[in-house]
């Protein structure tokens, strides 16, 4: 059963995602990200407590980051969108990470450790890469109301939920840099 919904959840990512030309058609404007003006709600306990994998076979929990912001990605190593938007993931690491900020990049494709490892050293990826766990891919597509690839969304200190960005393009990218300057500096 858990194969079925995993193949599923790959088939849909695999279509909704494009690395041919045009790869940038989620670039429209304000409609494809959101972030909360006031109060947030909580990030979840799905979201939160999931087991994903880090490269290195460690756990990665969300909820053990707590009282940092945390930036969570869903990726594939063949999503052309994705590709635009890790350098400015990479930038946002560098550029605060002595400020409490993480990005967690997690893989929603059952790649090898091997490609994923030629990958990260291909892209000079900074941040915390792992494979995003099945519950977490799920619950993250739920909220979005998306089932493609790139999703992300922003956490803060508290573990409330302060912005979702789905899809790639260069609005979605300024708008979560925007977002994120904003919620580290509170």
């Amino acid at each position: 059963m858990k194969s079925a919904v995993l193949f599923i959840v790959v088939l849909s990512l695999f279509t909704a995602c494009s690395t041919g030309p045009g790869a940038n058609s989620n670039d429209q404007a304000n409609a494809n990200v959101e972030a909360p003006k006031t109060k947030y709600p909580p990030v979840g306990s799905t979201i939160s407590q999931a087991v994903n994998r880090h490269l290195d076979g460690s756990e990665i929990k969300i909820e053990d980051h707590k009282g940092k912001v945390v930036l969570l990605n869903l990726w594939a190593t063949w999503c052309g969108p994705c590709r635009e938007e890790i350098p400015h993931l990479i930038e946002m690491q560098e550029k605060y990470r002595d400020k409490g900020f993480e990005v967690i990049g997690l893989d929603v494709d059952p790649e090898s450790k091997e490609d994923i490892e030629k990958f990260v050293a291909e892209m000079k990826i900074n941040y915390i890469i792992g494979w995003a766990h099945e519950d977490l891919t799920v619950e993250v597509m739920r909220k979005n109301q998306m089932s493609g690839i790139p999703q992300t969304i922003l956490i803060n200190r508290e573990g409330q939920l302060t912005g979702i960005f789905r899809g790639g393009g260069g609005n979605v990218i300024a708008k979560m840099k925007q977002t994120v300057a904003k919620i580290v500096n509170e």
